[in-house]
């Protein structure tokens, strides 16, 4: 299952803004990146800002007579820019496996140059006139074909191997139903992102929950069999971590290394990495907003909290909790937080977020 995800370009500086977003939404390397759409259109202004973001330090330009420039990256290697504009399709596809094996980025303007069976990126972008809207905008299509993403009859089949609770089920329905919210905000504010493996690691953030139990009946849980207890106990064997690695491990081994990244760092039990991928921070964020399966400010998920974990007490623990929050709630939302009603999508009055 691949993912895709469409914003408009209104203009030079916001295409730019894009191309630096694609660069908050990489997981691995080598990766290979191809670019289509017609002369005039913000290829190379794309990929500008995609190579600013990376921290290339020198200015990108056309390689189209020089056929190849190469920038270091800050970390990511070296970013090989290819552009086959004046070539013929052999040439094209001459030049192309002379790279096939590129350690770092490999970005391919006018990829369309190439033979079918070489064109096969690990993300695609498009780029077009809007032809049906009413202002002169421009449309971004981004393929993203680098990272396996569950189907919806794995997810329930996980749920029910590893007896999750209903109540856990259904909190992660509605963090994933706030990250959707999330995805098509930024989306409309041109960052791309990957809405589909966003909504899927929602729905799997808390797959092995339990292994934080420590054989304790949870407050707010139905009564838990001994059966259940007994499975989670192997389970927990299994994977003797906290339930944010647990499940990131329970779906390595499955092969979706990407929708456990994206996992990995949504708990607090480690400060948030300072390279944080857009969605790895949009789940970190909606997961915190969402108390049990109701939509709350994070004061109001911060006292649930304490109430919990520290007998309503301040500790080092929950005032680290309520910076990180907060911390993440302004870089996302520099202008305010938005409501709970705004997050499940529901209309509201005017608001920051608009």
């Amino acid at each position: 299952m691949s993912d895709t995800a469409t914003i408009r370009l209104p203009d030079a500086k916001i295409t730019t803004f894009a191309g630096e977003s694609l660069a908050q939404t990489l997981y691995r390397v080598p990766v290979t990146l191809c670019l289509e759409g017609e002369l005039g259109v913000g290829k190379t202004t794309f990929l500008q800002g995609f190579a600013k973001k990376l921290g290339v330090s020198n200015h990108l330009t056309s390689p189209t007579y020089a056929l190849e420039q190469r920038y270091a990256t800050q970390r990511y290697g070296e970013l090989l820019h290819l552009d086959l504009y004046r070539l013929t399709p052999q040439e094209a596809a001459a030049i192309v496996e002379t790279s096939d094996d590129h350690p770092g980025i490999r970005c391919i303007e006018w990829s369309n140059r190439l033979p079918a069976e070489l064109c096969t990126p690990d993300i695609a972008i498009t780029l077009q006139e809007d032809t049906d809207g009413l202002l002169h905008t421009r449309l971004l299509t981004a393929h993203f074909n680098d990272m396996r993403i569950p189907r919806e009859d794995e997810v329930h089949q996980w749920r029910e191997q590893v007896q999750l609770p209903a109540c856990i089920c259904e909190h992660c329905d509605v963090v994933a139903a706030v990250c959707d919210h999330l995805a098509q905000h930024f989306l409309s504010a041109a960052h791309v992102l990957r809405p589909q493996a966003l909504h899927r690691a929602a729905q799997l953030h808390d797959l092995l929950r339990f292994v934080d139990f420590n054989g304790k009946q949870p407050a707010h849980q139905p009564p838990i069999t001994d059966a259940t207890w007994g499975h989670w106990h192997t389970l927990k064997k299994q994977y003797p971590d906290t339930h944010e690695a647990a499940a990131a491990h329970f779906l390595q081994e499955r092969g979706y290394d990407g929708i456990a990244e994206i996992i990995a760092p949504h708990g607090l039990n480690t400060a948030n990495p300072p390279d944080m991928t857009i969605e790895q921070k949009l789940l970190f964020y909606a997961d915190k907003r969402v108390m049990f399966t109701q939509v709350v400010s994070i004061e109001e998920r911060f006292a649930d909290f304490k109430e919990r974990y520290s007998e309503g007490k301040e500790t080092d623990f929950t005032r680290h909790w309520y910076s990180e929050v907060q911390t993440m709630e302004k870089e996302l939302f520099p202008n305010g937080a938005p409501s709970s009603q705004w997050l499940l999508g529901e209309k509201t009055t005017k608001s920051s977020t608009e």
